[in-house]
Protein backbone atom coordinates (compact mmCIF):
# COMPACT_ATOMS: atom_id res chain seq x y z
CA UNK A 1 0.00 0.00 0.00
CA UNK A 2 1.37 3.39 -0.98
CA UNK A 3 0.69 6.40 1.20
CA UNK A 4 0.52 9.86 -0.19
CA UNK A 5 1.07 13.04 1.74
CA UNK A 6 -1.35 15.89 1.26
CA UNK A 7 0.13 18.96 -0.36
CA UNK A 8 1.14 21.52 2.23
CA UNK A 9 -0.35 24.95 1.67
CA UNK A 10 2.43 27.56 2.01
CA UNK A 11 -0.11 30.37 2.51
CA UNK A 12 -1.67 28.56 5.46
CA UNK A 13 1.79 27.93 6.90
CA UNK A 14 2.53 31.65 6.54
CA UNK A 15 -0.74 32.54 8.27
CA UNK A 16 0.08 30.12 11.08
CA UNK A 17 3.49 31.72 11.56
CA UNK A 18 1.91 35.19 11.72
CA UNK A 19 -0.67 34.08 14.27
CA UNK A 20 1.92 32.40 16.47
CA UNK A 21 4.17 35.45 16.41
CA UNK A 22 1.25 37.73 17.23
CA UNK A 23 -0.11 35.71 20.16
CA UNK A 24 3.00 34.20 21.75
CA UNK A 25 6.36 35.47 22.87
CA UNK A 26 9.10 35.00 20.30
CA UNK A 27 11.07 32.75 22.65
CA UNK A 28 8.05 30.58 23.48
CA UNK A 29 7.50 29.36 19.93
CA UNK A 30 10.86 30.09 18.29
CA UNK A 31 11.74 26.49 17.46
CA UNK A 32 8.26 25.81 16.10
CA UNK A 33 8.29 28.95 13.95
CA UNK A 34 11.76 28.08 12.61
CA UNK A 35 10.55 24.67 11.48
CA UNK A 36 7.39 26.16 9.96
CA UNK A 37 9.47 28.65 7.98
CA UNK A 38 11.62 25.79 6.67
CA UNK A 39 8.50 23.82 5.71
CA UNK A 40 7.09 26.86 3.92
CA UNK A 41 10.25 26.95 1.78
CA UNK A 42 10.44 23.18 1.24
CA UNK A 43 7.05 21.55 1.90
CA UNK A 44 7.96 18.14 0.50
CA UNK A 45 10.81 17.49 2.95
CA UNK A 46 9.47 14.75 5.23
CA UNK A 47 12.33 15.28 7.70
CA UNK A 48 10.95 18.76 8.35
CA UNK A 49 7.54 17.30 9.15
CA UNK A 50 9.21 15.07 11.72
CA UNK A 51 11.00 18.13 13.16
CA UNK A 52 7.64 19.91 13.33
CA UNK A 53 6.24 17.04 15.36
CA UNK A 54 9.19 17.18 17.75
CA UNK A 55 8.96 20.98 18.11
CA UNK A 56 5.21 20.74 18.77
CA UNK A 57 5.70 17.99 21.35
CA UNK A 58 8.29 20.19 23.07
CA UNK A 59 5.67 22.87 23.67
CA UNK A 60 4.02 20.68 26.30
CA UNK A 61 1.28 22.71 28.02
CA UNK A 62 1.26 25.36 25.27
CA UNK A 63 0.11 22.90 22.59
CA UNK A 64 -3.57 23.74 23.02
CA UNK A 65 -2.94 27.46 22.68
CA UNK A 66 -0.80 26.93 19.61
CA UNK A 67 -3.54 24.88 17.95
CA UNK A 68 -6.07 27.60 18.80
CA UNK A 69 -4.15 30.17 16.76
CA UNK A 70 -2.58 27.84 14.21
CA UNK A 71 -5.10 25.00 13.63
CA UNK A 72 -3.47 24.09 10.31
CA UNK A 73 -0.72 22.41 12.35
CA UNK A 74 -3.23 19.76 13.41
CA UNK A 75 -3.91 18.98 9.75
CA UNK A 76 -0.22 18.59 8.97
CA UNK A 77 0.56 16.58 12.08
CA UNK A 78 -2.47 14.29 11.71
CA UNK A 79 -1.52 13.59 8.09
CA UNK A 80 1.98 12.65 9.25
CA UNK A 81 0.57 10.37 11.96
CA UNK A 82 -1.73 8.62 9.49
CA UNK A 83 1.14 8.05 7.05
CA UNK A 84 3.30 6.57 9.81
CA UNK A 85 0.60 4.07 10.81
CA UNK A 86 0.56 2.39 7.40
Amino acid sequence: MTTTRKAIDAARIGSSIEQLQEHFGADDVASLVAVLEAIKRNPQDSALIHQLSEAFNGLRIMQGGVLTYAPYLAVILSDDLCNNLS
